[in-house]
């Protein structure tokens, strides 16, 4: 059992980011830094995306949930796309913040852009990874290395697309 506990805690690192904790299951990466460096981003540029996030958030409509999610997405062409959650009293019409952002993306810019990092944030304090269907609405445009961070149950996470959705990029159809 404690080797287990000490293995899990050579794997899961937590980091501090605008004074959030960061839990991080990155597997052999062994901090923050080197991960950023592995995908062409630095802190700077994640803090920015998230406060794009807190941003688009303020917009949301909610009057059902009362849910407040951002997502902000960095572009390969070096532009930052935001988006929010947009509710119905369908609520199977609700569209994530992760998808709203996604679709101005397209709309923006067309069908070839491809996402280099994603923050999902909201304002109630409150796990929200991406769900099913924007995991697999971002999976046609992001790129495998991606980080995507989010809040999660155990606080802040940061981690690959391709560890957020293991096997979407070997079950393409295209």
């Amino acid at each position: 059992m404690n080797g287990d506990r000490d293995q899990r805690r050579t794997w899961c690192r937590v980091y501090m980011w605008r004074h959030i904790a960061l839990a991080s299951n990155l597997w052999k990466r062994h901090n923050l830094r080197e991960f950023l460096l592995m995908t062409d981003l630095d802190q700077a540029a994640l803090d920015n995306l998230a406060q794009r996030a807190v941003e688009a958030a303020r917009n949301s409509y909610s009057p059902y949930s009362h849910f407040r999610v951002g997502a902000a997405l960095q572009l390969s062409n070096g532009e930052i796309v935001t988006g929010t959650n947009v509710e119905n009293v369908s609520y199977g019409l609700t569209i994530c913040a992760e998808r709203s952002a996604l679709v101005s993306a397209v709309s923006q810019f067309g069908p070839d852009i491809r996402v280099e990092a994603v923050a999902v944030v909201n304002l109630n304090d409150a796990a929200s990874p991406p769900c099913g269907a924007c995991r697999q609405m971002l999976s046609e445009f992001v790129l495998p290395d991606a980080p995507v961070t989010f809040p999660a149950s155990e606080g802040a996470r940061i981690m690959t697309f391709s560890e957020l959705m293991p096997l979407a990029f070997e079950m393409k159809l295209k």
